[in-house]
Order: structure tokens, then C-alpha cells, then sequence
């Protein structure tokens, strides 16, 4: 995002300074106060670089098995490993490479002794949008700032655009997402009659 609205300052959504576009090859580099769009930028990357890299981040590595009996299944010894086995365990520490490639050393030192991608972002998670019940905190909060949100008066269109899309930028990195016609039909509540 082109950073025009300086008066807006640290309420943008994206960190400040931005004013090209990014590589498409280099994670995005973690700014805790931008967490939400470190985030959203970060899902972007890896569904990019392989969608299975993103399931892998939210569910768990994936973990070459065998039948044991007619019903069990049980991990590979890696001695066992065929090819595909290997990709699959690439997969695996590229998903944690990337992760850790857009950490700073502060935000690395919290998540070092995670052995998986998935531990990683479930670390990262915790650490900036906290636990379930804050979670929902945070969502109650910034659902009465949407519910309450004002144009205000010397305001132009855009610059309560900006403001508008932030919060419900952190609302969908929590979980709320909003219909196109819901967010219309709210901006058009919103903007005055003039």
C-alpha cells in the first residue's frame, strides 16, 4: 500500500515507509505494531510459494507414514523414506524457513525452541492476538468501533477510508469477516448527506 495519508501516521494499517512493492521472493519483514498485516502479507507469500506450505503452517508438518496391520498407521523411520517422503519433509522446513526468515531477532528468540511451522505461528498468534478470550475481546471491541464508526468533520472520503479499512483489517485477522455489500452498505450510512 503507498503510504499518501502521512497525517495518518502509526494508524495505518501497513507499516509506514512502504511506497514500492515488495519482493515477491523475501518474506515480509515482522513489525509487531503491524502484526495483522504481517500476517495477511505472510499467507500471501506461502499460499504463493506452495498452498501446501500454508496448510502445513496451520495444521501441522506433514509426516510420512505406513500401514501397520489393516487399520494402523504409523510415522516412517527416515531410513524409510522414499522420494516423496523427502518432498513432503521439504515442505515442511521451507514453511519454517520462510516463517523465520521475516522474524527479527527479538520475535526469533521468543519462537526458537518451536520444532515446526505450525508451532511457530501458533507462538506468533498467541503472542500478538492473544488467547481465545482475547481474542474475542479484541473482537467486541473493534466490532463497537465499526458499529460506531463516525466520518469525521474536515475528513476526506479516502482518508475515512483508511480508517474504515483498518479496523476491519484487524477484525478479519481475527476471524470476523464482512460480506462487499455489508462494508457498502456501512460506508453509506456513513458518509453525510453533502
Amino acid at each position: 500500500m503507498v503510504n499518501t495519508y502521512k497525517d495518518l501516521g502509526s494508524k495505518m494499517s501497513a507499516p509506514p515507509g512502504i511506497n514500492e512493492g515488495q519482493l515477491t521472493t523475501r518474506p515480509p519483514l515482522f513489525n509487531e505494531k503491524y502484526y495483522s498485516w504481517w500476517k495477511a502479507r505472510m499467507e500471501d507469500l506461502l499460499t504463493a510459494k506452495d498452498y501446501d506450505l500454508l496448510i502445513i503452517v496451520n495444521r501441522g508438518p506433514l509426516t510420512p507414514t505406513k500401514q501397520k496391520g489393516y487399520i494402523e498407521t504409523i510415522p516412517k523411520d527416515p531410513f524409510e523414506f522414499v522420494v516423496a517422503d523427502f518432498r513432503m519433509m521439504e515442505k515442511n522446513a521451507k514453511a519454517k524457513k520462510i516463517l523465520i526468515c521475516g522474524l527479527d531477532p527479538d520475535e526469533y528468540n521468543m519462537i526458537s525452541t518451536s520444532f515446526n511451522a505450525k508451532e511457530i505461528w501458533d507462538a506468533l498468534q498467541t503472542a500478538h492476538e492473544g488467547t481465545n478470550q482475547v481474542k474475542r475481546s479484541r473482537i467486541k471491541l473493534l466490532m463497537r468501533n465499526y458499529e460506531l464508526f463516525p466520518m469525521k468533520e474536515s475528513e476526506h472520503v479516502q482518508e475515512m477510508m483508511a480508517r474504515f479499512t483498518i479496523i476491519t483489517n484487524k477484525l478479519k485477522s481475527l476471524g470476523k469477516v464482512f460480506t462487499s455489500e455489508e462494508l457498502v452498505r456501512k460506508i453509506l450510512r456513513i458518509l453525510p448527506s453533502s
